[in-house]
């Protein structure tokens, strides 16, 4: 019924619209010339070149801090803390990239390069990664995406999965 009256309500304004122009057309004075329209406000939008530029600068020697948490039948785990080193980025062509992450395990500590692919929403890169095995630590998938200094996004593993945020900072040398 609510719908009924909604519709029925747009569709008459939408009439007494038309009419009203109408008859608006037949008694209107003649038309004045049109002032020039105001200077845009909107920045115009950045190259590509240079939101990789970006992208490259802030990814470069930075730490990603933050939290990650699971997400189990709908419902969100405890928060944990979680940190990337990443030494840089290459552009490999296309939206190809690899993110060489320092990697610190045990007694590792190696720097590898982990391919993904970068899209862009608007000017804002979204890191994903598509199926990235880790030697006995499982296959992971990824969407991540970067702004202003921060990162939020969501990952899986198989079986489980759950989100991450945080803040990239630079290294400290």
């Amino acid at each position: 019924m609510k719908t009924k009256l909604l519709l029925l309500t747009l569709a008459t304004g939408l009439l007494a619209g038309q009419l009203f122009a109408q008859d608006a057309k037949k008694t209107a004075a003649p038309k004045q010339p049109k002032a020039a329209a105001p200077a845009s406000t909107d920045k115009p939008k950045p190259a590509m070149t240079e939101l990789e530029a970006k992208f490259k600068a802030t990814m470069t020697k930075a730490v990603m801090a933050g939290r990650w948490c699971s997400v189990t039948d709908g419902q969100l785990g405890p928060d944990k803390d979680d940190k990337y080193t990443i030494v840089g980025v290459t552009k490999l062509g296309g939206s190809d990239w690899a993110i060489h992450a320092r990697i610190q395990y045990g007694r590792q500590d190696v720097t590898v390069p982990i391919p993904v692919k970068v899209r862009w929403a608007g000017d804002t890169p979204v890191i994903v990664v598509e199926g990235f095995a880790i030697p006995g630590g499982g296959t992971y998938s990824a969407r991540v995406l970067i702004y202003e200094g921060t990162y939020a996004g969501t990952w899986s593993g198989g079986d489980h999965g759950g989100l991450l945020n945080g803040v990239i900072t630079k290294q400290k040398e």
